[in-house]
């Protein structure tokens, strides 16, 4: 058994400085409850609404960004996943970054970009399996649209992920609601994994979020979630307590 937490964020917009500051008072909240892990939302650190700016902020997977994260993470204890814009290869990706403070950060870029805006500032990756050991258990990630394929997460969960971690920026509207209410719940079921959602919040100037962020459960549950504001969840993580609903429902096994 594990416990994550995640933060459903108001960003300060492309004010990294003060999204840094923002993630490290959650790293220390987290570090309060017990939690080894903290989630949060795509370019949670530059805005997903910077537009141009995003790229004038992109940096290497080992600027000071990513290095900002990892100190913070070896200072409290609590591992970090948060959304940056990374260059790399003369390009910008759409980026998360899991670092834990000590071991090499994990980097997963943004395979399927949604929209012209996204289309008009990063360039796609190829589709991959990106995954890490914490505390005994694998993980994946991905970001925001991909999850929405199913293909992308059966992949992961054939691949062992045990947890996929999904920093997402899905607007307000009926989409956003069904996606965080429905599917993300169905996409767990039907893996018999976990999957830990978690969204921008409240407006930063360009978008308004829909909130709503959910660590979904094997079995379809809800082990916490939020409404629309920024909010901080909390969740145990505890495979054993699902072994019925994967002895019922072994969708994997029958593939």
């Amino acid at each position: 058994m594990i416990r994550i937490s995640a933060l459903q964020m108001q960003t300060a917009g492309p004010d990294t400085a003060a999204n840094l500051t923002r993630i490290e008072k959650a790293a220390r909240q987290a570090e309060e409850v017990g939690a080894t892990l903290l989630v949060t939302p795509e370019l949670g650190v530059t805005s997903y609404g910077g537009g141009g700016a995003i790229l004038d902020l992109a940096e290497p997977a080992d600027g000071p960004i990513v290095n900002r994260l990892s100190e913070i993470a070896r200072q409290t204890g609590v591992a970090v996943v948060a959304g940056f814009a990374e260059k790399a290869d003369r390009t910008v990706f759409n980026s998360a970054v899991y670092t834990d403070g000590m071991g090499t950060p994990s980097v997963y870029r943004k395979s399927h970009l949604y929209g012209d805006y996204e289309r008009d500032l990063f360039t796609p990756a190829t589709p991959g399996t990106c995954l890490f050991s914490h505390h005994g258990m694998t993980f994946g990630m991905l970001i925001c649209y991909d999850v929405e394929f199913p293909e992308n997460v059966r992949r992961l969960a054939l691949a062992g992920a045990d947890v996929i971690l999904v920093p997402t920026a899905t607007p307000q509207g009926d989409s956003g609601t069904f996606i965080a209410e429905k599917m993300i719940p169905v996409r767990a079921f039907e893996n018999q994994i976990f999957i830990a959602y978690v969204n921008n919040s409240g407006g930063d100037g360009a978008f308004n979020y829909a909130g709503r962020s959910i660590i979904a459960a094997p079995d379809g549950s809800a082990l916490a979630s939020a409404g629309l504001s920024e909010a901080f969840l909390t969740a145990e993580i505890t495979p054993a307590l699902y072994a019925l609903s994967r002895s019922e429902n072994t969708y994997l096994k029958d593939l």
